[in-house]
């Protein structure tokens, strides 16, 4: 029976969906179940202690002004703060360059509102970040995938997709989210070439860049192209969005992350925000700015990437000794996930049935791939579990593809 509000809602409500991820995590809350799914960091590295000392800090001395409406782009000591560390690291940008967002999931959406028209055609790489999809979903996009392997994003396959005139390229440099790879230093200067040659602009999606846990830090792709457009490659060309976020760093709950674009961008994004909230709470930026000054982002990284290396280094042995051969799987050098890949014949989804009987779950990877394909992959969370959950939770994991492999023959 239609209800009175179906035939009320907008066109654009008819290409916006469920985050699987999301309707997963619903599944999974049970204390008993081990869950892989979420893209969650540990709660055991929250620097409760500090958002405490912060919290009283920021009240004491600047409590009316943190209680108050604030600017658009964002307070105006944390965006330094991000500018500065910036300069550290890949480019030199102002302050002005930069927009604070709730959350990296908002600025993908002010991305979709700012430059996507119905049937714009967006490059991603196969498979990609689901909340990318689901943002820019309710604005028409169309998508050309780019295949990827243990090196990123194929390159070489690029130019293909350019030639349609995309109007954008969007791309997960650092340990993507679902696969966890990383794009080659090689591939990094090449698909600046390729952007450049056909003026396609780039969004860099970087949540995940400073947990590196073996390796050298590659350049950003914002500084690569920096580098290519002049010969003073330490000033932002603005060719590149670079996106980045708090969430991973220190805690998601603050639902805060950043945007460096061209002024020009920016301001285009400042309406989008000014339509959307107004702005980002005035009370989470000072809390992260106190917390995160005088170093201590810095240090909190590197434990950060202690207790994560771990987990990782856990989930890899123990898929070693009990996954089948028949199944094999991505060795990330940081983030938080990693990629499963089954045979052929095997849908993770259909898998994924009986994992959550048995009290573990995993992500199937079809969603991550926007123009099909995916049925026999799935992404798994290391970051979240505890050594032991992990331990237990692959084992399961392990005898149930054992069990469907030797079915299948």
């Amino acid at each position: 029976m239609q209800t009175p509000w179906e035939y009320r809602y907008a066109n654009r409500t008819k290409r916006m969906g469920s985050s699987v991820i999301r309707e997963l995590l619903k599944l999974t809350e049970q204390p008993d179940i081990i869950s892989f799914a979420g893209g969650l960091p540990a709660p055991e590295v929250f620097p409760v202690q500090q958002f405490q000392e912060a919290c009283n800090i920021v009240l004491q001395t600047i409590g009316a002004q943190a209680l108050q409406y604030s600017t658009t782009e964002g307070l105006f000591p944390l965006r330094e703060m991000i500018a500065r560390h910036t300069g550290r690291y890949s480019v030199t940008v102002d302050p002005d360059n930069i927009l604070i967002t709730s959350g990296s999931q908002q600025a993908l959406d002010f991305i979709g509102r700012v430059f996507i028209n119905q049937g714009d055609h967006i490059v991603v790489e196969s498979p990609t970040y689901l909340g990318a999809l689901q943002a820019w979903n309710a604005y028409g996009a169309q998508y050309i995938s780019v295949r990827s392997d243990e090196h990123g994003m194929i390159v070489d396959e690029l130019e293909t997709a350019l030639r349609i005139g995309p109007k954008f390229i969007y791309v997960l440099p650092n340990f993507q989210n679902p696969t966890g790879t990383t794009l080659s230093l090689d591939r990094r200067h090449q698909l600046v070439e390729l952007a450049d040659r056909y003026g396609v602009p780039i969004i860099e999606d970087d949540p995940y860049g400073q947990l590196r846990y073996e390796g050298e830090h590659l350049p950003s792709v914002v500084m690569i192209d920096s580098q290519h457009q002049s010969d003073n490659g330490h000033t932002y060309s603005g060719n590149v969005i670079y996106m980045s976020t708090f969430s991973k760093l220190l805690a998601p709950g603050l639902r805060l992350a950043w945007v460096i674009a061209p002024q020009e961008v920016i301001r285009k994004l400042v309406q989008a925000k000014q339509a959307a909230d107004l702005h980002t709470s005035t009370f989470n930026q000072a809390v992260a700015f106190e917390v995160s000054k005088n170093g201590f982002l810095d240090e909190h990284v590197k434990f950060i990437c202690q207790v994560y290396k771990e987990r990782r280094d856990v989930m890899l042995e123990t898929m070693e000794e009990v996954f089948p051969t028949e199944v094999r799987w991505t060795r990330p050098d940081g983030g938080m996930f990693l990629w499963g890949i089954l045979p052929e014949w095997m849908d993770a989804a259909e898998a994924l049935k009986t994992a959550i009987e048995r009290k573990v779950a995993f992500v199937p990877g079809r969603a991550f791939h926007p123009t099909g394909g995916g049925d026999n992959t799935m992404r798994i969370n290391f970051s979240f579990s505890n050594p032991n959950d992990i331990r237990e939770g692959i084992t399961r994991l392990g005898i149930l593809f054992k069990e469907l492999v030797a079915k299948h023959k």
